[in-house]
């Protein structure tokens, strides 16, 4: 159920109601948006009774909600989601570039890859300390080590550090060394960690399964967001499909098609869609082009050298001209947005 407060509803008559759910057994979860606040209700097994709120002052409406989700929905926010971490933001007007290398392998390789980041504009670090490899005689990553590189790179260049938690011991360590969870593309489904990234104070970055429905996706967001995290941002990385000329298959329809639904943001991982160097900065194009909020992006000093998926990387020169495409577009495509 979802409880819609009218617009001057005060902040004791919001109280009131989360009270009202919780004496009932149940969870709320209120979202204050620019004109109203509504409430969601969560850990019912059935039906919920409007008329316990309908006649409570400062309520506009209950609301039954029949669909499989119900936190992540523009029912419960129709204003669009910006996800903070620290003074930097996913959503909104400003495009978030996310940019590193896929595996951080040494101090040297990831500070000269930052400081290209660095000098783009990016605000975000991107880099993993903690590898998932098909292949148990791959590269695993530097682990603890690898964290604390990164912390490093924040503290001289002042980006903010994205990096994949594999478990939930990961989860305790990435929320010692970094600002933002990635739940990777294998661990989509894996509940008990993503309800563990749901009670941590770290904003998430949830990657789409490469198998995984959108249905799939965005309720692998509610698993998150049920526990009282409500900074998650999507991030479409490509699905499996017959072709044989890509890595994966870069699904750019998701963006449109979860902005029909969620207010949450949405970025695209450029590198893992396509899974081949030259075709990631006509993809991040395209992304942008589409309404993506931000892009996920691998990028290496040396990539013939890289321990993990240099196929994909773009060098530092690459990059440097991929935001500049990106940029413009994003400049075009805002005021476009606006006037929608």
């Amino acid at each position: 159920m979802l409880v819609v407060m009218k617009a001057d509803a005060t902040a004791r008559e919001v109280s009131d109601i989360i009270g009202v759910i919780e004496n009932l057994g149940f969870r709320a979860h209120p979202m204050p948006g620019a004109t109203r606040t509504a409430i969601g209700i969560t850990g019912n097994q059935g039906a919920v009774d409007p008329s316990h709120f309908e006649n409570m002052p400062g309520v506009a409406e209950a609301i039954r909600v029949t669909k499989p989700y119900k936190l992540i929905t523009l029912d419960l926010s129709p204003d669009r989601t910006i996800v903070r971490v620290g003074d930097a933001t996913i959503g909104g007007d400003e495009l978030a570039l996310i940019a590193g290398p896929c595996a951080i392998e040494s101090h040297a390789q990831a500070f000269a890859v930052a400081a290209a980041v660095s000098r783009s504009g990016a605000r975000f670090f991107r880099g993993g300390a903690f590898k998932p490899r098909t292949s148990p005689y791959a590269f695993q990553g530097l682990g603890i080590e690898g964290l604390k590189i990164l912390a490093e790179v924040r503290e001289v260049y002042g980006l903010k550090i994205v990096t994949e938690a594999l478990d939930e011991q990961g989860i305790d360590e990435v929320e010692r060394y970094a600002d933002m969870i990635q739940i990777g593309a294998r661990n989509m489904h894996n509940f008990s960690l993503l309800r563990r990234a749901g009670r941590s104070h770290l904003p998430v970055l949830l990657k789409r399964g490469w198998a995984a429905t959108l249905d799939e996706w965005l309720l692998a967001a509610e698993y998150i967001m049920v526990e009282g995290n409500y900074q998650v941002v999507l991030c479409e990385r490509g699905v499996r499909t017959f072709a044989q000329h890509t890595r994966n298959t870069l699904d750019l329809a998701a963006v449109p098609a979860v902005r029909q639904i969620s207010h949450l943001p949405v970025v695209i991982d450029p590198s893992h869609g396509t899974g081949k160097n030259f075709m990631v900065t006509p993809l991040a194009r395209a992304g942008v082009a589409v309404g993506a909020d931000g892009l996920l992006v691998e990028v290496h000093n040396r990539p013939e050298h890289a321990l993990s998926d240099g196929a994909q990387s773009l060098t530092l020169e690459q990059y440097e001209q991929m935001v500049e495409d990106v940029i413009m577009i994003h400049k075009v495509m805002v005021p476009m947005v606006c006037l929608s």
